[in-house]
């Protein structure tokens, strides 16, 4: 049935889910975080982006972002409105452009019915900020102009009904025409359906990069470069100057000790060291010496003669010599036996070792990589630890950084379980929330990598195909709880527009407020205090403490560190 008098419905069920958090430079949508940008910037950016590709990719380019927008609108449309009927569920589309201050949309036709697989809709659009963009810097095109609108429209349609939807742009006033006007059907009904959907597709000029890529790799590759290396995922500078150490000193044969706490991935490095050494064609022998009781750690290590004890049956080699003319990774080595700690030490000066109940000596050629997560030197003055063997494993050691200084590489290291975890379950996600990511990127990570990667995963278990991963995905079911459950979030006053704070939390502030001005107290002794309570009541963790505080972790450090001076 066509509608020729379509009305929206009440945008307020919109309006209540837009949150404002100012003191964090934060918009919420839902669970889509969003931004307020000048018409002007855009504009800019749109020229820059025209001058830099080409109209024709860059009608693309900005139809590609409209229709990622559009995909995302579609699956918040369906959770806003459950239990209304398609047509007006379906304008919530529609609505979300006005709310986002884009374009005002005036519903002309709609005819949608699921059991058919029957669509056609009109538009007509009003004050197109596309157009405007157009008028500011580009002038009249020969062509419509509303790219990322149109491309929007196509995603949101296609995913909301679950057929493969196109829209054309059949008047436009940045062509010159009366009004801005759009016509949407299943896209087989187009007659240039298929060269309409090469726009959202990825761009020549990305195509010719990732070419040139695959070159370039292939030269390397024929220079003699190393092939396979396992993945070390990360920007942030801390982290490649670890890795930078890591690769100097791979192909020597000096044994090298890796520090840092559990779960920052130091076994993934160890094998890198293994995969960029000469020894790469030999055995990598993994040992974490935590996880083997300590009666049974020098047999596991160095072998075990017959008879040797109660139940040694038969002879067999230890995991030194597995490892013979290849690499051996000793993880917690901290962890190891005193008697384990003296056959070491001669493993490493002597290149020889003798099994449990033996008294034959084997040389072994072993490249070793030690690790622990334990300040060494201080297990030596605790006389848990050998002085002689620290120095001797200290020759090379690399600080390996914990991922809660490595924050410019999360969202990389997530993305990267992410594509992982959803070829393991055969799943296909839209991706991280916004919220999402601003989660994984305020918590603080004490499992470090390891917690990340099984947040994800746990993510991707709980998150339908075709949909978002969500913050509550991510973390409702693990003890961690992000810091945006403390996030400090004002609604918006529906009629006054105004940030609102509670009744009763504006009682208590006035009343503060009043007693710290009649006992004189100054801003700067009042912040100082709440800083020592909050950093007190965290045990010296700055971004629990920075949570409490409503502040960025940075913002914290650096009120701290002006405290001090």
């Amino acid at each position: 049935m066509t509608y020729s008098n379509l009305v929206f419905p009440d945008i307020k069920h919109l309006v209540e889910k837009l949150h404002f958090n100012p003191e964090e430079g934060k918009i919420w949508l839902a669970e889509q975080r969003t931004v307020l940008m000048g018409l002007g910037a855009l504009s800019s950016f749109r020229k820059e982006i025209i001058t830099t590709l080409g109209m024709a990719r860059a009608k693309g380019f900005f139809m590609r972002l409209g229709y990622y927008s559009g995909m995302r609108d579609a699956e918040l449309a369906k959770k806003l409105n459950p239990d209304a009927d398609p047509d007006q569920a379906f304008l919530t589309g529609p609505q979300l452009h006005c709310l986002r201050g884009m374009v005002k949309v005036i519903p002309l036709a709609l005819e949608y019915d699921p059991a058919k697989k029957h669509f056609y809709a009109e538009f007509e659009w009003v004050d197109s900020f596309e157009v405007e963009i157009c008028r500011m810097s580009l002038g009249q095109l020969e062509e419509p102009a509303c790219w990322m609108l149109l491309g929007y429209a196509c995603a949101y349609s296609s995913y909301f009904t679950g057929l493969d939807i196109q829209f054309r742009e059949v008047e436009c006033r940045g062509q010159g025409d009366q009004h801005c006007r759009i016509v949407g059907k299943v896209a087989s009904e187009w007659p240039d359906h298929e060269e309409f959907s090469h726009l959202f597709r990825e761009a020549p000029l990305i195509d010719e990069l990732y070419e040139l890529q695959s070159r370039i790799a292939d030269l390397e590759q024929s220079l003699g470069y190393p092939e396979n290396l396992p993945k070390a995922i990360g920007e942030a500078p801390p982290f490649t100057s670890a890795l930078e150490m890591i690769d100097r000193g791979a192909n020597a044969e000096v044994t090298m000790l890796l520090i840092g706490e559990t779960g920052t991935g130091k076994e993934v490095l160890a094998r890198r060291v293994h995969s960029m050494s000469s020894r790469k064609d030999g055995p990598f022998v993994a040992v974490n010496c935590a996880a083997i009781p300590p009666e049974l750690i020098e047999s596991e290590l160095f072998g075990v003669e017959k008879g040797a004890f109660t139940g040694a049956t038969q002879s067999r080699k230890g995991r030194f010599e597995r490892a013979h003319a290849g690499t051996i990774f000793l993880d917690e080595v901290v962890e190891l036996s005193p008697r384990a700690q003296a056959a070491l030490l001669r493993v490493i000066q002597e290149g020889e070792l003798e099994r449990v109940g033996d008294d034959q000596t084997r040389k072994v050629d072993v490249r070793i990589v030690a690790a622990t997560n334990e300040d060494l030197a201080n297990a030596v003055k605790a006389g848990r630890f050998r002085a002689d063997l620290f120095y001797r494993i200290n020759a090379y050691m690399v600080i390996i950084p914990p991922l809660r200084e490595r924050q410019n590489d999360i969202a990389l290291l997530a993305e990267h379980f992410r594509k992982r975890y959803e070829k393991q379950y055969r799943k296909v996600t839209l991706g991280f929330t916004d919220r999402a990511l601003a989660a994984l990127h305020d918590h603080n990570w004490p499992g470090n990598i390891r917690e990340l990667e099984n947040t994800v995963e746990r993510g991707i278990i709980l998150t339908d195909d075709n949909s978002s991963i969500t913050e509550q995905s991510l973390f409702s079911m693990s003890g961690n709880k992000s810091s945006h459950e403390h996030d400090k979030v004002r609604k918006i006053n529906t009629s006054s527009g105004q940030l609102e704070n509670s009744s009763s939390e504006r009682v208590f502030i006035d009343s503060l407020s009043e007693q710290i001005l009649v006992h004189q107290i100054s801003i700067e002794t009042l912040e100082k205090s709440l800083i020592e309570r909050a950093m007190n009541r965290s045990e010296g963790n700055i971004a629990a403490a920075a949570r409490l505080l409503g502040l960025s972790r940075p913002a914290l450090a650096y009120r701290i560190k002006r405290s001090q001076n």
